[in-house]
């Protein structure tokens, strides 16, 4: 079924087997535009830009996502379920929820917990943790260490919501279930990669923290998240 409803590429060779996804459409034309020779645009519906290129003279794609688990559990899987995409690295941001986790600070997802209904809806799936890809993780893990760039290895909080009328329970979700930081997308897409027998893993950049109020710019977001895409972009193939 391809082209499918929400992605135009009309052939499965128009994207690599590893996609890079942010989520805004513009960091992923960033991306495209600042890292990748030879590319080539493979979707503009509904303006989440697709591209593919070579990274080091290696395949690689990224494509947007959109904000939350309903968007990214769509455009993952499809390129998993339609395109035969088999690895998937979000690249994007989270808000800290100790101290600990600095601004610029670089985060890579061991498991994501949420209270998200995505799974349970998706496949009946009930449980509230889903692990990243250990395989993959691993391997940004060992990509880090050589491009010699500090990564925290950590469990996040996947929300269905940004604006909480109870400000305060991050608190509650950072003591009880362990949560370093808070992004919306890296459940669903963990999810999508379990039911589809794929690979996803979450590379996450700290914009702001929620226990110090500290918080970054869009500028400065742009030019500081360029160390989870270096890591990122090493998984070409």
């Amino acid at each position: 079924m391809i082209p499918t409803p929400h992605i135009e590429a009309k052939s499965k060779d128009a994207i690599a087997k590893t996609v890079l996804m942010p989520g805004d459409p513009l960091r992923a034309k960033f991306i495209a535009d600042t890292f990748l020779e030879d590319v080539k645009q493979f979707n503009a519906v509904r303006n989440c830009l697709g591209y593919t290129g070579t990274y080091k003279g290696r395949k690689i794609s990224v494509m947007a996502s959109g904000m939350g688990m309903p968007s990214i559990g769509i455009y993952s899987y499809e390129l998993y379920k339609f395109y035969d995409v088999e690895n998937i690295i979000r690249i994007g941001s989270c808000g800290g929820y100790t101290p600990e986790a600095k601004l610029y600070d670089v985060i890579l997802a061991e498991d994501v917990w949420s209270e998200s209904s995505f799974a349970k809806v998706q496949s009946g799936y009930d449980k509230p943790l889903i692990k990243g890809d250990p395989e993959l993780n691993q391997r940004l893990m060992d990509y880090a260490k050589e491009l010699e760039i500090p990564m925290h290895q950590e469990r996040i909080h996947s929300s269905d919501v940004f604006y909480r009328e109870n400000f305060k329970e991050y608190e509650i979700i950072h003591a009880k279930h362990g949560c370093f930081a808070v992004e919306m997308e890296a459940f669903a897409l963990f999810h999508n990669a379990k039911v589809t027998g794929k690979k996803a893993a979450c590379l996450l950049t700290v914009s702001d923290n929620l226990a110090t109020q500290e918080a970054t710019t869009s500028e400065e977001r742009q030019n500081a998240f360029t160390s989870m895409m270096k890591i990122a972009l090493e998984m070409a193939e």
